[in-house]
C-alpha cells in the first residue's frame, strides 16, 4: 500500500531540498506492483545527494529492471528535518518510485561502501517499521541483505543484517531473487538456509565466534551444513555492460555527472589500498564499448560530463586513444571528461592536452607520502621529480589548481615525513607561479592512514589522537603562511570511529545500536558526528575504541574477517607487511606476478577473461630473468624468491 500522499504533501514544502524526496525523475522506473512477484527495495544509508551519485546501486537498479517479473525501487536516508517531519507525522521510510514502504518490499538491500554508515542503516530500517535486530525479524518481514566494501568485514553488522552478499553483485542479485521465489513462503530459517547455500552469501547467524581470554578472536565456525568455514567473494569476470539511461535527480547531487566504469581492479598494489585488494583482478573494457555507451548515456541522459571511472582510469590499457576520439568526437557538442582517478606516472603531455578542452575544475594527484622512503613503504613508488614534471605539465596547459592528496600516520612515518608534505606542497606552487602568478593553487587534502582489512597494512595500528592532532599541527605551521595553498584535514575522532569499527568484531554491534539509539545519526557528517556519543556507548557495551583501534596486531591474531576470503590468501598479505617495514616495493603485477592467490582462488578465470581485459601472469613470469636483470623486479616476496632460486638452480 502506497503512503498517505495529502501527508507527504503537506511536508515537503517544510524540509529542506524536497526535491529529493518525490521520485519521478527522469529515467527512473516504475513499474505495476500488481503485476510484479518480485519487489527490490535498493537503500542507500545516506542523504539522496550523495546515494544517486552511487554507480554500484545504479548498476543493481538497471540489472534488476531489466527483468520483467522484477521491480527495483530506490531509498535514501532523509535529512534530519524530513526524518524528524515523517515521524511526527507517522510516515514511514518510502520509496522514491512507487512511495511504498520500506515494509512492503521482498527484499531489502543495502549499500554500505564506509563504515560510519552502520547507524543509518539502522536507522533505515527502524523509520521503515522494522525492528533492527535480524533475529526478531520472521518471515512477515523483508530479507535484509547488505554489501559493498564495507561488508567485507560483516562482524560489526552481524546481529542486523540478514544476509551479506560477499564481492560483486551483478551476477549474485538474480540468483538471489531466483532463490527467494523457492522460499517466499518459507520460514525465516529455511529462508536463510537457501541463501547460505549460494556462492558468496554469508549468513551471521550460522556462524559463532569464540573469544581468548585476553579478548582476541580465537575463531568464527559454521554451525549448519549450509555454511561454508570461508565464504569466497563473487567476482564478475566479463564486466557486464554498462548503465545508459542513468536517473537524472531533480537537485544538485555531489557528482552531477554520468560515471561510466572503464576498468575494474588495480594492478599496482598500493598496501593501505582496500579497493585494490578485494577488487582484483583487473578487468577492462573494449574502447569500442566505451565509445558506444558514452553516445548512449548523451542521447538518453542529456549529461554534458562524463566520468571515466576506474580505481587508477590513466593506467586503462588505451586511455590515450579512448580520450582523443571521445574529444574529436564530441569537440563541437560541449561534452568535458573526467579522470577522477589519475596516477602521475600514467599522465602523459597528450593526455594532458586532450583534457584541457573541457572545464578546468582542477587536476587531482594522490602521491599519498611526500617523501620517496614512505612512498616505497605504502609502494607507491613515483618520485617527487616525477611529481613535479607532471605538474609543470598539467599547469603549462591552463590549468591553475591541482589538488593533491596525502595520508599521515602510515606505518614507520617520522615527523620529517609529515613536515615533507608541507615542503612538496610549496614546489608543486611555485611550479604553478611559474605559469599563472599568484593565481595558481594548490589544494593539499590529508587524511589520517586508517588500517584496512584484506590489506598488508591490516597489521599497522591506528595512530593514537594525539599524535594525529601533533602531525596535522606540524602541517598547520608548516602551511601557515603558504598563500594559495588551501590546506584541509580530517577530525581525529572520525579515523578513531572509522578504525574501531571496521577492525570490530561482532561485539561491536553491541556498541552500534548503544549509539544509534543515543542519536548517532549521519557519522561522516561534521556537523553531525558525536564522538562523546560514541565514546558512551562502546563503555556501555564493556568495549575499548582504542583496544581495536590503536593496537598493532600480532602476525597470527586471528581476524575477525579471516573467514571472508576476497581471493587475496592471508599469508601474501603477511608477506607484503613485512617487505613495506624494510622498504622494498613491488612493481606493477603487470610486469610480474607475485602470487598473492587470486588465480588459485578463482581457476576459472583466465578462459572467461575477454582478449581486451589484463589477466594475471602465470606465477612464473617467463620475462623475471630479463626483469631481474633490468633491476625491474624488487621486493620479491620470500616464496617468489625461492621460485626463481629453484628456476636458477635448474636452469
Amino acid at each position: 500500500m502506497r503512503i498517505d500522499e495529502r501527508v507527504l504533501d503537506r511536508i515537503l514544502p517544510t524540509v529542506r531540498k524536497p526535491g529529493r524526496y518525490t521520485g519521478g525523475e527522469y529515467n527512473s522506473v516504475a513499474k505495476d506492483w500488481d503485476t510484479i512477484t518480485v519487489k527490490v527495495g535498493l537503500a542507500f544509508p545516506d542523504v539522496y545527494d550523495l546515494g544517486m551519485s552511487n554507480l554500484g546501486l545504479a548498476i543493481l537498479y538497471d540489472i534488476l529492471n531489466q527483468e520483467k517479473d522484477v521491480l527495483a525501487e530506490r531509498l535514501y536516508a532523509p535529512w534530519p528535518d524530513m526524518e524528524a517531519a515523517m515521524r511526527q507525522a507517522g510516515l514511514p521510510l518510502y520509496s522514491l518510485e512507487t512511495h511504498r514502504p520500506l515494509c512492503d518490499f521482498d527484499l531489502i538491500g543495502i549499500s554500505l561502501p564506509y563504515e560510519q554508515l552502520y547507524t543509518n542503516a539502522l536507522n533505515l530500517l527502524d523509520l521503515g517499521g522494522m525492528p533492527v535486530l535480524s533475529q526478531e525479524r520472521d518471515e512477515g518481514y523483508p530479507l535484509v541483505m547488505a554489501g559493498g566494501n564495507a561488508a567485507l568485514n560483516p562482524e560489526p553488522m552481524a546481529d542486523f543484517i540478514d544476509f551479506f552478499v560477499i564481492g560483486e553483485g551483478e551476477q549474485v542479485i538474480l540468483e538471489i531473487v531466483e532463490a527467494f521465489r523457492e522460499v517466499r513462503d518459507a520460514e525465516r530459517e529455511a529462508q536463510l538456509r537457501r541463501m547460505a547455500s549460494i556462492p558468496g552469501i554469508y549468513v551471521p547467524r550460522f556462524y559463532a565466534p569464540s573469544y581468548f581470554e585476553d579478548g582476541t578472536l580465537a575463531k568464527i565456525e559454521p554451525l549448519v551444513d549450509e555454511a561454508d568455514s570461508h565464504v569466497v567473494k563473487r567476482i564478475t569476470p566479463v564486466m557486464p555492460p554498462p548503465v545508459t539511461k542513468f536517473i537524472v535527480p531533480f537537485v544538485d547531487v555531489v557528482f552531477n555527472r554520468a560515471s561510466l566504469e572503464i576498468q575494474r581492479g588495480c594492478t599496482r598494489g598500493c598496501r593501505f589500498c582496500q579497493a585494490g585488494m578485494i577488487f582484483r583482478p583487473v578487468r577492462e573494457r573494449s574502447m569500442e564499448e566505451i565509445i558506444q555507451t558514452v553516445d548512449a548515456i548523451v542521447r538518453q541522459t542529456g549529461y554534458e560530463e562524463i566520468g571515466l571511472l576506474s580505481l587508477s582510469s590513466t593506467d586503462y590499457t588505451k586511455i590515450g586513444p579512448l580520450v582523443k576520439a571521445l574529444s574529436e568526437k564530441y569537440q563541437d557538442r560541449s561534452l568535458s571528461l573526467s579522470l577522477p582517478s589519475s596516477r602521475v606516472e600514467s599522465v602523459t603531455v597528450d593526455l594532458v592536452d586532450m583534457l584541457a578542452h573541457g572545464r578546468k575544475t582542477g587536476f587531482t594527484f594522490a602521491p599519498e607520502a611526500a617523501t620517496d622512503r614512505m612512498r616505497d613503504v605504502i609502494n607507491k613508488s613515483i618520485s617527487t621529480q616525477e611529481l613535479l614534471e607532471v605538474a609543470d605539465m598539467v599547469y603549462s596547459r591552463n590549468w591553475r589548481l591541482i589538488k593533491l592528496y596525502f595520508m599521515i600516520g602510515q606505518p614507520t612515518e617520522t615527523d620529517q615525513d609529515v613536515r615533507e608534505i608541507g615542503q612538496l606542497a610549496r614546489q608543486v606552487l611555485e611550479v604553478g607561479r611559474r605559469h599563472h602568478g599568484r593565481k595558481a593553487q594548490v589544494r593539499v587534502g590529508v587524511s589520517t592512514f586508517v588500517p584496512k582489512p584484506h590489506t598488508p597494512f591490516q597489521w599497522a595500528a591506528l595512530d593514537d589522537l594525539d599524535t594525529i592532532r601533533r602531525k596535522q599541527a606540524i602541517l598547520k605551521e608548516e602551511l601557515r603562511q603558504a598563500k594559495g595553498i588551501i590546506y584541509n584535514w580530517n577530525e581525529p575522532a572520525e579515523s578513531l570511529l572509522e578504525a574501531s569499527l571496521g577492525r570490530g568484531d561482532r561485539r561491536v554491534g553491541q556498541a552500534i545500536l548503544r549509539a544509534w539509539q543515543k542519536g548517532c545519526k549521519f557519522d561522516a557528517w561534521h556537523e553531525h558526528f558525536r564522538p562523546d556519543l560514541w565514546r558512551q556507548a562502546f563503555q556501555e557495551a564493556g568495549l575499548d575504541q582504542a583496544w581495536y583501534a590503536n593496537r598493532p596486531r600480532l602476525a597470527d591474531e586471528v581476524f575477525p574477517w579471516d573467514h571472508i576470503d576476497a581471493g587475496v590468501q592471508k599469508r601474501w598479505l603477511l608477506m607484503d607487511w613485512y617487505a613495506a617495514q624494510r622498504g622494498e616495493t613491488k612493481i606493477d603485477c603487470r610486469e610480474h606476478c607475485f602470487n598473492c592467490g587470486i588465480l588459485t582462488a578463482f581457476k576459472g578465470l583466465r578462459a572467461l577473461t575477454p582478449p581486451n581485459a589484463w589477466e594475471c601472469p602465470p606465477i612464473r613470469n617467463p620475462r623475471w630473468k630479463e626483469l631481474a636483470e633490468q633491476g625491474k623486479v624488487v621486493g620479491l616476496t620470500p616464496v617468489v624468491r625461492k621460485v626463481m632460486a629453484e628456476a636458477k638452480s635448474q636452469a
